[in-house]
């Protein structure tokens, strides 16, 4: 007796279809799963057995054999507990094999028979949709993420559930609707005392989607402004919601109640954190923080103290905006199209750049510091700004200029970037060529202080690049005291 189910397996980001065979044959009673399973999900026939006994359904007693097919591709997670349940009893004709061949099916067996739900429900509704398959049976945790997928939910929360649904004897109630979630806002502009270079940095970074460093000493308000650079962003386009939330739902980290993400990811690791959990990686590559930051923002404060190789790490997606992860079964892809955005000190004590402190590193540690970071992450941020520490009478300042206005101009410049390029004036040209030799600015840099000139116009209105705008994109370049 032959039976068969539809799941998939997680590749990266991309749903597999894996057809889940159960086989039930003479000889001495036993279980076993193959098709190149993880520990994980090989566990599923200790909890698919109790699930199915909690369920008071008949366990056959005889030789179960279960294929995840294609064996050559491996599977990982408890994800396919709900199918392997499933297949068994189809195989053993206490579920009608026509109906089950009309679903797919997703989630984690408990052993008293309950459905849990599991990362990716979003992902493998997309799956089952390109399969053909117009209703996918999950728990009720996942039904709201299932149905944004494009296919019918059918939430069971229980294994006896399950089978009642497919057997015709239970209409599962459909799945209820996100929950009208107010989202807090992000911090606004209006709290920031002073610092207007910074501001316009954070506001050219807005426009033109640029990276950003921010340097000073301790206490100057570098965390306050990264922190508040997605209350000017504009809200995220539909299609690139739910881009963020394929990588969010393959993460793991999903709220039920509001699955569908309607602010733009503001994530914010701290150093100690591993090359794989900021690029991505592990034995299953998941998604990383730059990941998670897609068409959003990844602040990295105290940047120096990060690990060096995590921070190369970042390179290549922030030229390509795509992490490649290869592993011997092949390669995962995640978008990580993100701004990045970053808070230094200027030295290890902290007392270079404040007037109000002195220096005490010597010439060895302040070099070593330097080290950390390399010239080619530099040179990949558009914007450097140091930051000074305010004066008394600007923290005694009433509110600045909230984030609500400045997003509006945000908002007006990006439509202008979306058009037909600006035209540099024949004097922006040759600034911009002199300071390639002076300053000196390798390609990348030249490219760099091209882009943030044109988002210098957009926000000005202007029809073309003027002197005067590449002279101001050219001011936010490395300062002296980073590039000595």
């Amino acid at each position: 007796m032959l039976a068969r189910s539809i799941t998939h397996a997680l590749v990266g980001l991309e749903p597999r279809r894996v057809e889940v065979e159960a086989h039930i044959d003479g000889g001495l009673p036993g279980f076993a799963i193959v098709g190149l399973a993880d520990r994980a999900c090989a566990e599923a026939k200790h909890r698919v057995r109790s699930g199915i006994g909690s369920a008071q359904l008949e366990w056959p007693l005889k030789r179960i054999t279960v294929n995840l097919a294609p064996a050559g591709l491996r599977k990982e997670g408890s994800g396919f507990d709900l199918a392997i349940a499933l297949s068994v009893l189809a195989a053993s004709r206490q579920v009608p094999a026509d109906a089950l061949a009309q679903h797919a099916a997703v989630g984690e067996l408990a052993l008293d028979g309950r459905v849990r739900p599991v990362r990716g429900a979003f992902a493998v509704a997309e799956g089952a949709r390109r399969a053909g398959l117009g209703r996918i049976l999950c728990a009720p945790e996942s039904a709201c993420e299932a149905e944004l997928g494009g296919v019918e939910a059918v939430p069971v929360s229980h294994l006896g559930e399950a089978v009642a649904y497919l057997r015709g004897e239970l209409r599962p109630p459909p799945a209820d609707p996100p929950e009208e979630v107010e989202e807090p806002d992000p911090p606004d502009l209006a709290d920031v005392r002073g610092q207007e270079r910074a501001r316009r940095a954070l506001e050219l970074a807005a426009a033109g989607g640029h990276n950003l460093l921010l340097a000073g000493p301790p206490g100057t308000g570098k965390t306050m402004l990264a922190r508040r650079l997605p209350s000017i962003l504009p809200p995220l386009e539909p299609k690139e919601a739910l881009e963020v939330m394929r990588i969010h739902s393959v993460a793991g980290v999903l709220p039920p109640e509001q699955p569908l993400v309607t602010h733009r990811p503001f994530r914010a690791p701290h150093h100690s954190a591993s090359t794989a959990a900021i690029v991505g990686g592990g034995p299953g590559p998941r998604p990383g923080e730059a990941s998670l930051a897609h068409r959003g923002v990844l602040f990295l404060d105290e940047l120096p103290e990060f690990q060096r190789p995590a921070l190369e790490a970042l390179r290549q997606p922030l030229e390509d905006g795509v992490v490649a992860i290869a592993r011997a079964q092949g390669q995962a892809l995640f978008p990580a199209r993100f701004q990045l955005v970053a808070s230094m000190n200027l030295c290890p004590c902290a007392g270079r750049g404040d007037p109000a402190a002195e220096c005490s590193c010597s010439p060895q540690r302040l070099a070593s510091f330097r080290d950390k970071l390399s010239r080619a992450l530099l040179d990949r941020f558009d914007l450097v700004v140091t930051v000074p520490r305010p004066r008394a009478v600007e923290l005694a300042a009433g509110p600045s200029e909230p984030s609500a206005a400045v997003r509006e101009r945000v908002r007006t410049a990006r439509r202008r970037l979306q058009g037909p390029p600006s035209r540099r004036t024949a004097d922006a040209d040759e600034l911009l060529s002199r300071a390639v030799e002076r300053l000196p600015l390798s390609g990348r840099g030249r490219a760099r202080v091209a882009r943030v000139a044109r988002t210098v116009a957009a926000l000005a209105g202007t029809e073309a690049v003027l002197p005067e705008h590449v002279a101001e994109a050219l001011a936010y370049r490395s300062p002296k005291e980073l590039a000595a």
